[in-house]
């Protein structure tokens, strides 16, 4: 297996990338036709080969990314845990959806029912667009690689250039598994250089694509794959501000605590997380304000590269010299490298004259503080957002707060109840998704073992004998997936 596109940081030559789109073409039948089980062992062995490698690449993360080793130690566990968790779900088989309808010379719609089986196919090779945020969850080895392998897609790779040393030598080490193991070359491959990653954008050997960035970079790309004379699906996650509500009651029960957890919150990876409350709605006379205006905010952190340093003081700049907004706090040098956390406020009623302006997402270590009234509010406020990855009420029980879950369920893929979103767990129910400027895609998830589904292509069979269906599909059924039998689970 050649581990040419993981050489050299300079950017992918068009050769270069025909090579590679060519070597993943030719990569789609045989590693699609993997049994689910096999392919399983092969995202295994990749996971333990990066595990193995761990002593290697923190230090480099750490170096390129100026995240701490402990949390990029914890990321990379994250990241081997999604292999490994993708290859029990191959395992089960579940994510095949097969169901199977016999022929039933008495359907009742008037007409015999054909004998029909369906099931889910991989879609064809997929173009993933690293992030920066996670240099291991959501780049080289992150989510997106690994549903797309696990449902049978080669994968070409977009390297991010805020840790490309790191993403070569993850590339290097994941080829030399894939290889060991087994699997067909070009399965995997990386390339780099903004050109590179449009022109396979464009290229009808590409089935689907997937993107972890800035609204305006991602709905660039989404525009490109649109736009082919093939469009395909692009999955793609641009901006969230996950706004906060708390109630009058939680106030009054825990008001310290939330103020605690708050700046622990939006601080959290100096506010470089998709996931951080960018908003926070408070009750007048509730404290809480006052609370935060005497916090002592967290002290500076480097900020992952110098695009997202200047992305955020000016997007700094633009909300606090707003004539709506105010300064609450905020450290000694808010506009620095590094910068130090500010927190913004504004009232309610602001917030109705002009929410897009002061609900626009701020990227880095930097929230709005919105005082409000009446519990009232709280829907026709929620109503103002965009489309959101999170939507977060801090409450009592007792509140009467059902009409403002049904808005945020609206607004947002994750609605939260007396948690922080800081923190997705990857699991088989998590959504990490939401209407747009959220996601490109509102039905899908970038996170949880529903991400396989966005790789994948239904197929309905009619009237073919056993042999030439596929395993799951078959009466005898060998994969022994679950499957739906004229309409029985």
């Amino acid at each position: 297996m050649s581990t040419k596109s993981s050489a050299t940081s300079a950017e992918t030559s068009n050769e270069e990338l025909e090579q590679i789109l060519a070597m993943a073409h030719t990569a789609v039948r045989p590693w699609g036709s993997l049994r689910p089980g096999a392919r399983a062992d092969v995202l295994d062995k990749v996971a333990a080969a990066l595990d193995a490698a761990a002593e290697q690449l923190i230090p480099l993360a750490a170096e390129e990314t100026h995240l701490a080793p402990g949390r990029l130690a914890g990321e990379l566990k994250r990241s081997t845990f999604q292999l490994r968790l993708f290859g029990q779900t191959l395992r089960d088989g579940g994510y095949l959806d097969a169901r199977i309808d016999h022929a039933d010379p008495h359907w009742p719609m008037g007409a015999p029912r054909p004998d029909l089986r369906r099931s889910y196919r991989p879609i064809g090779p997929v173009l993933v667009f690293a992030a920066s945020n996670f240099p291991f969850a959501f780049s080289v080895a992150g989510g997106d690689t690994a549903s797309a392998l696990a449902a049978g897609n080669p994968v070409v790779l977009k390297a991010h250039p805020g840790h490309h040393q790191l993403s070569e030598r993850t590339a290097e080490i994941m080829l030399a598994a894939l290889q060991e193991a087994g699997a067909p070359e070009g399965v995997f491959a990386l390339i780099s250089g903004v050109e590179a990653g449009k022109e396979a954008l464009k290229d009808p050997r590409i089935k689907a694509s997937s993107f972890t960035g800035s609204i305006p970079g991602g709905r660039a790309l989404m525009d490109i794959a649109v736009s082919r004379p093939e469009p395909i699906p692009f999955y793609g996650e641009l901006g969230s501000n996950n706004p906060v509500f708390i109630t009058p009651a939680a106030a009054a029960a825990r008001g310290n605590a939330i103020v605690e957890e708050f700046i622990s919150s939006f601080t959290l990876g100096a506010g470089q997380f998709c996931t951080k409350p960018g908003t926070i709605f408070v009750p007048t006379g509730s404290g809480i304000v006052e609370q935060l205006r005497a916090a002592v905010l967290p002290d500076a952190v480097k900020l992952l590269h110098d695009r997202i340093q200047s992305g955020f003081v000016g997007r700094l700049q633009e909300l606090s010299s707003h004539e709506r907004m105010e300064v609450l706090v905020q450290g000694p040098d808010p506009l620095g490298d590094p910068p130090s956390p500010t927190l913004l406020y504004t009232t309610a009623e602001h917030v109705l004259a002009a929410p897009r302006e002061l609900e626009a997402e701020c990227f880095g270590p930097a929230a709005v503080v919105i005082e409000y009234d009446d519990l009232a509010q709280l829907v026709p406020l929620a109503k103002t957002f965009e489309g959101q990855l999170t939507a977060t009420i801090h409450g009592e029980d007792s509140d009467p707060v059902a009409g403002l879950v049904e808005v945020l369920a609206e607004k947002a893929g994750r609605v939260l109840w007396n948690q922080w979103p800081t923190g997705v767990s990857v699991t088989y129910a998590q959504q990490h998704g939401g209407p747009y400027p959220a996601t490109t895609s509102p039905h899908t998830t970038s996170v949880g073992t529903a991400a396989i589904e966005r790789f994948l292509r239904p197929v309905a069979y009619q009237g073919f004998p056993q042999h030439l269906l596929p395993e799951e599909l078959q009466d005898a059924n060998p994969l022994r997936a679950p499957r739906m039998v004229n309409g029985q689970r």
